[in-house]
């Protein structure tokens, strides 16, 4: 709730008609609520002020700035973006949205939770075959909650100098603990495998061991979701430290429909979704590769002068993804 003083001045200033003092003393208000941690209030005021939310590189330039570095290379040990994509553009099956409204409830209602001593989830797992909506997730997520998503550099973080990964490990602890955003660990398995696997190497087993001491004691303002295609190899008591897990899949008949129902939303076509039976059509196919389907096929109508999608534009952007699997399957 904004101070006293912030509301007079603010009703006074509309009442007067100054714009100019309107937008001053609201975008303090907006200063008060983010100096808070009311995130998702702060973005829906610079929404309703600005007409759009303000880019979050704008509070990241001051992150990156601050990003730490890799001693061996100094390549930085985080990515920070903006989070651009939202609830509306990603599907999910019905037991992962139910899981995900509540983390986001949770986290909108987080002071709520706080005045019982409760606090929101903060550490996720996603596992799940590649392409399926994993890194889309921790977008919508970041989005949702108006935070910065960071995406950890596995190249970056994991050296070839003994110990030095441990090290890398604790630089990005100690920094997503004093900065608030929302934390992707990227094929969170090179980080994480079986330490009973005799083929594992000891400095390794040191990584594991570094990963699950930082993930006990962490208690900064982010939200950490860790990654994997491999949860198979992953070792066993990873799992106790994540407050949900949450495990994608390829789309069913009905979660490709409303996928093709997004993707060619606005797309001029000759076709109705459902009488052209194109669920069936994409049957076994991961999100991404149906994502990448769509593109090309609407790039063909594009370059060969056409004023609808037609079926033949998707049938032959379906031919070539076949082809290029085939290609990948002799690599």
């Amino acid at each position: 709730m904004p101070s006293a003083k912030l509301l007079r001045q603010l009703i006074k200033s509309g009442s007067e008609g100054n714009f100019d003092a309107f937008r001053t003393v609201t975008e303090q208000v907006i200063q008060e609520e983010r100096a808070k941690q009311h995130h998702l209030l702060a973005n829906d005021l610079e929404r309703l002020l600005y007409g759009r939310l303000t880019p979050v590189n704008g509070v990241s330039r001051t992150i990156t700035d601050k990003v730490p570095e890799d001693k061996e290379r100094g390549l930085a040990l985080l990515q920070v973006r903006e989070p651009v994509r939202t609830l509306e553009h990603i599907v999910l099956s019905d037991e992962n949205r139910s899981l995900l409204d509540e983390i986001l409830q949770e986290h909108h209602r987080r002071d709520l939770l706080g005045s019982y001593g409760m606090y929101p989830v903060d550490k996720m797992l996603f596992c799940g075959p590649p392409g399926c909506g994993k890194t889309l997730a921790a977008e919508v997520i970041a989005s949702e909650v108006g935070l910065p998503l960071a995406i950890v550099r596995i190249d970056s973080v994991v050296s070839s100098y003994l110990g030095e990964t441990a090290a890398n490990l604790r630089k990005v602890f100690d920094f997503i603990a004093k900065t608030p955003m929302v934390v992707l660990f990227d094929e969170f398995d090179a980080l994480a495998k079986e330490r009973s696997d005799s083929a594992e190497h000891g400095e390794l087993k040191r990584v594991v061991n570094a990963v699950l001491q930082m993930l006990d004691a962490y208690e900064g303002k982010s939200l950490l979701i860790a990654a994997t295609n491999h949860e198979s190899i992953m070792d066993s008591a990873i799992w106790r430290r994540f407050d949900e897990v949450l495990v994608f899949d390829t789309p069913n008949a009905e979660q490709i429909r409303r996928l093709l129902t997004i993707k060619l939303q606005g797309v001029r076509r000759d076709f109705e979704l459902d009488r052209a039976n194109l669920p069936g059509m994409f049957k076994g196919m991961s999100y991404a590769d149906i994502e990448r389907v769509l593109r090309r096929a609407i790039k063909d109508m594009i370059v060969s002068g056409k004023e609808f999608l037609a079926i033949r534009h998707i049938q032959s952007a379906l031919s070539r993804e076949d082809a290029r699997l085939n290609r990948l399957k002799r690599i």
